[in-house]
């Protein structure tokens, strides 16, 4: 009998890293996640992916039978953050279980192999799981001069992502540089940088944009296709419409007061204290299409908008030339016609104010002047 029956505990490969063939249920459950704990997991899942509740208990099934997917994570022109973003995640409970719930077989950062090794056990993981591997992209990828302005291991990025995503099951691009080029796209663009649909054409490619990308919406993209088998159903962008089907601006905390023509008209003034629109300063929440209102960061507590910074729109693509100067608000934008709005909402509540008061004053003189014609009559 193998240390691994004996056990009960997966044995560990030379990488460290454990062998398939244990749900994600079981183990969480060796790595101590309570029951209670694995199920607010589910159900919080469940509300990143837009579920109904009646949902969880088949999600919770579904994590409880299949095996974790093996996953590859490629860093290319990226500050890393988005690698930030998933170490620090804490939905429900602890980041642990992000990583319990992906078997992640090569990432640069956080693997313990480095140089010669680290190529071994990528080169080992793709062959072994050829067209069964999910891929993660971080970072944008050159293209000008033939991609020499990244490389890696003396290979360049593009050579790099056109091997490893080709014979992956999927590829996530996370984060706005992986998706659409980023910052490094921005004008004037010296390295030629690009997204991954872009550079390797003709894969599944599903798109994660954010600076960082909310942790949560990578494993509920995840646990979507080891419940469903599929990926999500997706936007034109390529983008989970679960997580980027709405506008910043439709769930905002703040559109009430958008709606009330209230407005912050100067960094600390008494109306940025007491939370009104910041569209005025900037906001790009009216087009900008991302969960961030109601998934949130650091355990659901903040978002930008609501700590008082505006939405920079950082998960449209090519927003660092298309949302800026940051701090002036958006010209007009398609099918919305927030820029009128903005101006006229104010002096239209005041007119139609005004006019209400004035019919409530003629109503009320008509009643007065009836009711002594009337009593007379009686």
């Amino acid at each position: 009998m193998s240390n691994e029956k004996k056990s009960g505990v997966p044995e560990k490969s030379e990488h460290g890293l454990e062998k398939q063939g244990y749900s994600i249920g079981e183990i969480l459950k060796q790595r101590g996640v309570s029951r209670r704990d694995f199920l607010k997991f589910c159900t919080a899942m469940t509300a990143a992916m837009s579920l109904p509740a009646s949902f969880a208990p088949s999600v919770a099934q579904a994590l409880d039978e299949v095996k974790r997917p093996t996953l590859v994570w490629l860093n290319f022109q990226d500050c890393t953050g988005d690698t930030e973003a998933l170490l620090r995640a804490a939905n429900p409970t602890v980041g642990e279980i992000i990583l319990d719930i992906l078997s992640i077989d090569y990432h640069e950062t956080i693997m313990a192999a480095a140089g010669h090794q680290a190529d071994e056990a990528l080169e080992q993981t793709i062959a072994a799981h050829k067209g069964k591997y999910l891929c993660v992209v971080e970072g944008s990828i050159s293209m000008k001069d033939g991609g020499v302005y990244g490389c890696t291991s003396g290979r360049t990025h593009l050579e790099i992502a056109r091997r490893v995503c080709g014979d992956a099951l999927a590829t996530i691009a996370i984060g706005t540089c992986a998706s659409y080029g980023g910052i490094a796209a921005a004008v004037p663009n010296p390295t030629g940088a690009v997204g991954v649909s872009d550079a390797v054409p003709g894969i599944t490619v599903i798109n994660l944009p954010g600076c960082p990308c909310n942790a949560d919406n990578l494993t509920a993209t995840v646990v979507h296709y080891l419940v469903f088998g599929k990926i999500p159903v997706m936007d034109s962008k390529g983008r989970p419409l679960f997580a980027y089907g709405k506008r910043i601006h439709d769930n905002c905390e703040r559109r009430p007061h958008f709606d009330a023509g209230q407005y912050v008209e100067h960094w600390g003034d008494d109306a940025h204290r007491k939370g009104f629109c910041l569209y005025k300063m900037g906001c790009k929440g009216p087009a900008t299409f991302h969960n961030c209102p109601t998934q949130r960061y650091n355990e659901k507590t903040s978002w930008p908008v609501a700590s008082g910074h505006g939405c920079a729109g950082c998960s449209e693509p090519q927003f660092w030339d298309t949302m800026s100067p940051l701090y002036r608000r958006l010209p007009n934008v398609p099918g919305f016609g927030i820029e009128a709005t903005a101006d006229k909402i104010g002096l239209g509540l005041v007119a139609g104010a005004a006019a209400a008061f004035a019919v409530h004053g003629a109503m009320s003189a008509l009643r007065k002047d009836k009711e002594p014609q009337e009593t007379k009559e009686g």
